[in-house]
């Protein structure tokens, strides 16, 4: 090994390496470990402790983590499967397979993937001799518990690490803590806690992602602080101003111009185009292929969505993979995740990404070889032709948090940190289900015992889940047996024997799209013959519909073809991003990554604020440091009886103080563009004053969020909602959705 820095730390981490890793790391010429590799081997092999590996992606996370559990395992074979792969993608899971099979093919530690599509064979061949590396998604694993709980103690009976890939992913929700759920299990049927160590894209502060990690546990978590090497980035916001409600030829040239800076910008290179929405990935692809068609070029425009058909989405990472050839591929964030897709030359968003996590993710899968520059455009556009009344609603709040995103990283490398949710009621009703379907009969009070000392329900009480299992007994989903346990009831068992009750997460009704024997992916319409829609960059007719099967037959045809898909997730923005934003608007400063047209909009933008007819926003006596009470700052009038409160609060900051006003008398509700919460719109007789003196008390006193009155609709989605009781719905949603500690950072 040669290398510049820490060449003596890095030898002899090499040579403890087994001697297959070495041939390895020679067969491929690295030239030095990096540096999380050297701190995580040490850490796996002179410690017991739990580890989390958080960095840029291609930065050798996998590697780090796998080289020395796989000596190990080497050295020391294990009586069962010795380590367990968890990732949240089957198409990660493929990729990582690749990668290991060619590292473990002189080593004879097998490598088994298991998940819905993997061998049947391979996985009986596991069950006989179980041993190596397994692989799966927490899908799979619940099934595995649910209908092989004894199979699963010979599985893993010496199981000695515990790997979970993208820890930041799975944080943000319900399949977090059910894979936290299903270890614990795990840990109880084998009688042991195996190691565990998380891979993660660059997390700020990482205290919430190590609690989460050992969650379960009684071990102690480990972040390595390694120093990420510097690199280039690229950024250019580009903004265009459409006219889409004036149905005139100026229109269609404004939108025209917007699809081609698209093709402009990925002509010719291998690149990702991003887009929030699986509709708007198949209108982009579908405007660049019309366009790419007009100028004689390649068509190398590809999509990447859920709702394509796995063969297709396979095609799109190996055409991406192979080669140096041009490649578009429009894409959410199924492409946001740690595939290998080979060198990527620039990533392309339309809109802004959801979260600032979101963005350092697509931005790391651009410049990850040879020491490339990260490049990354951002395209907006928005309907110019008919001004709003209200200033604040003639914004695109998308446009200004994208800046706020690219500030809060590039200048301070801030994330988000992950959110732990106190009262996941979705997930106590699945787990509930899950252990009764594995177990049988139950006696309540074991039942109870057996739910309420895992880990990620610590903050439920008995009673909450005597709530929860009385509700269900008179629903049918539980019924009593003759000795007084619990059995599944009717309803339930029909919930449990479908396959989708594995995921936590809700997949709505679809139908299968084939041209012949060929799946294309699905849609949720049942769309009638004749009809048209989009979907894998195409555009189809359909030629029958089988409602009973499910299933629409099509053909291709020609032009450009719409179609939409009902989106189920819950987005909250933080409170230091709106602050961000807030100081966007404050200021004067001209952004570089920003060009001509996007840097005329900010400052369009910034001259409303400060202009809003008797608002006190944005101020000249703000602006130079002025005193001005938490209220004047906020409030905008915008006529005798109605106001807009600007606090500049995170999703859950803003919501608590909504319900504040409420309780102390205003009209009040949230304003959400899209799901960015910009203000609160205020109606009441009581004036300014008081509303002003309410926004001071509240400042300097806070709320009570457990008195507020929550309205019988409020809830936070879940799929097993409909089988929970209203009151606890509301609690859960009190709980974890109301943030009443961030009242004292209102402006």
């Amino acid at each position: 090994m040669r290398g510049e820095y820490g060449q003596a730390m890095s030898d002899n981490i090499f040579y403890r390496y087994a001697p297959f890793i070495q041939d390895y790391i020679y067969r491929n010429r690295w030239d030095e470990l990096h540096e999380i590799q050297v701190a995580a081997a040490e850490i796996i092999f002179d410690t017991e402790d739990n580890l989390l590996l958080t960095s840029g992606t291609a930065s050798g996370k996998t590697e780090a983590a796998f080289l020395p559990v796989l000596t190990q395992l080497y050295e020391n074979p294990s009586g069962s499967v010795g380590a367990l792969y968890i990732s949240p993608l089957k198409a990660l899971i493929n990729d990582q397979f690749e990668r290991l099979e060619e590292l473990l093919e002189e080593a004879d530690i097998p490598v088994t993937k298991w998940h819905g599509d993997a061998s049947q064979t391979r996985k009986k061949k596991l069950l006989q001799s179980p041993r190596g590396v397994m692989q799966t998604t927490p899908e799979s694993l619940e099934s595995l518990l649910i209908r092989n709980s004894s199979g699963a103690y010979r599985l893993f009976s010496d199981l000695r690490f515990v790997i979970i890939d993208e820890v930041h992913y799975f944080m943000d929700g319900d399949r977090g803590l059910q894979l936290l759920s299903i270890l614990e299990r795990l840990q109880r049927i084998i009688g042991f806690e195996p190691r565990r160590i998380g891979l993660s894209a660059t997390l700020g502060d990482p205290t919430n992602a190590e609690k989460w990690l050992s969650m379960g546990t009684r071990a102690h978590c480990v972040t390595p602080k390694v120093r990420e090497k510097g690199r280039t980035v690229r950024l250019s916001v580009k903004f265009f101003p459409i006219a889409e409600k004036i149905p005139q030829k100026d229109s269609k040239v404004l939108l025209r111009n917007y699809y081609n800076y698209l093709y402009e910008v990925t002509h010719g290179k291998r690149c990702i185009l991003f887009s929030n929405s699986k509709g708007e990935v198949e209108e982009n692809i579908a405007h660049l292929k019309r366009i790419s068609g007009e100028r004689r070029g390649s068509d190398c425009y590809l999509v990447h969505h859920a709702n394509i058909s796995p063969a297709l989405r396979e095609f799109a990472e190996e055409r991406m993979r192979s080669g140096e050839l041009p490649v578009c591929t429009g894409a959410t964030v199924t492409l946001e995740l740690g595939i290998d897709l080979g060198h990527l030359e620039r990533i392309v968003q339309t809109g802004c990404p959801l979260t600032v996590s979101g963005f350092v993710q697509r931005l790391g899968r651009t410049g990850r070889r040879n020491g490339a520059a990260g490049e990354m455009y951002f395209a907006f556009r928005q309907d110019m032709s008919v001004p709003q009344n209200l200033f604040y609603k003639d914004i695109n709040w998308d446009f200004v948090m994208c800046i706020a995103e690219i500030l809060l990283y590039t200048r301070e490398k801030w994330v988000e940190p992950m959110y732990l949710p106190k009262l996941p009621f979705n997930l106590l009703y699945h787990q509930t289900m899950a252990i009764m379907a594995a177990s049988g009969s139950v006696q309540p009070r074991e039942l109870a015992r057996q739910i309420l000392t895992l880990s990620v329900f610590s903050h439920v009480t008995k009673e909450d889940y005597l709530e929860l299992l009385r509700h269900l007994l008179e629903n049918g989903h539980l019924e009593r047996a003759e000795d007084g346990g619990l059995l599944i009831g009717e309803k339930g068992e029909g919930i449990v024997s479908n396959y989708e009750f594995l995921a936590v997460f809700s997949v709505p009704l679809e139908f299968t799209v084939r041209l012949g024997s060929e799946v294309i992916g699905t849609v949720q319409n049942p769309f009638p013959p004749k009809s048209q829609f989009a979907l894998a960059g195409q555009a189809w007719e359909v030629t029958e519909l089988d409602k009973k099967a499910l299933i629409i037959y099509v053909k291709k045809i020609e032009g450009i073809s719409a179609n939409m898909w009902t989106d189920t997730g819950n987005e909250y923005v933080h409170t230091r991003v709106m602050k961000q934003i807030l100081e966007i608007i404050r200021s004067d400063e001209q952004y570089k990554f920003l060009d001509a047209t996007a840097q005329k909009r900010l400052n369009d933008i910034r001259m409303l604020c400060r202009n809003a007819a008797g608002g006190e926003l944005v101020t000249d006596k703000m602006l130079s440091g002025g005193a001005l009470s938490a209220g004047e700052r906020m409030i905008l009038p915008i006529s005798d009886t109605n106001y807009a409160v600007f606090p500049f609060l995170g999703t859950r900051g803003t919501m608590a103080l909504m319900y504040a006003l409420r309780e102390r008398g205003f009209q009040a509700d949230a304003y959400l563009q899209r799901y960015i919460p910009v203000c609160i719109e205020v109606r009441t007789d009581m004036g300014k004053d008081a509303l002003l003196e309410a926004l001071s008390d509240i400042k300097a006193n806070g709320a009570d969020k457990y008195g507020f009155k929550i309205p019988e609709n409020c809830e936070i989605a879940g799929k097993y909602n409909d089988y929970i009781p209203r009151r606890l719905l509301t609690k859960q949603y009190v709980e974890d959705y109301l943030d009443t500690s961030e009242l004292e950072l209102m402006e």
